[in-house]
């Protein structure tokens, strides 16, 4: 891709490129607390499982760090598989069967990351 083919949105460097960064993460976080139900719900979920990792988990640094891992990497996943539904649906709301893919690979992907957040629980607690 030439220089001329990028996003017009390209450009900005250094530190001004890191605050507006941060200010597209902080509102990325904004929109997924207000418009995604599950982004809440495993939100809510991470700020009890979080400090009880920390605080109450009977587990080494490395397990504390672990569970405190497996708790965030829910929430990226959600980020992600919110991002592929708004995507998929600014494209078209009508139902196509590469929709539904993209839609039920998203939500796959969180699945597996509670699993994964049950197992490791699991394994640091009782393994």
């Amino acid at each position: 891709m030439t220089p001329s083919q990028e996003s017009p949105f390209k450009g900005k460097t250094g530190f001004k490129r890191l605050i507006n960064a941060f200010g597209y993460s902080l509102d990325g976080l904004r929109a997924a607390l207000r418009h995604e139900d599950a982004f809440r719900q495993l939100s809510l979920l991470a700020v009890v499982l979080i400090p009880l990792a920390l605080f109450a988990a009977p587990a080494s640094g490395v397990g504390k760090a672990i569970l405190v891992a497996a708790s965030l990497a829910t929430l990226v996943i959600e980020l992600l598989n919110s991002a592929i539904e708004a995507a998929v649906d600014h494209t078209s709301l009508e139902h196509h069967p590469l929709a539904k893919r993209a839609k039920d690979m998203g939500s796959a992907a969180q699945l597996l990351g509670l699993i994964n957040l049950l197992a490791m629980w699991l394994l640091v607690l009782f393994g």
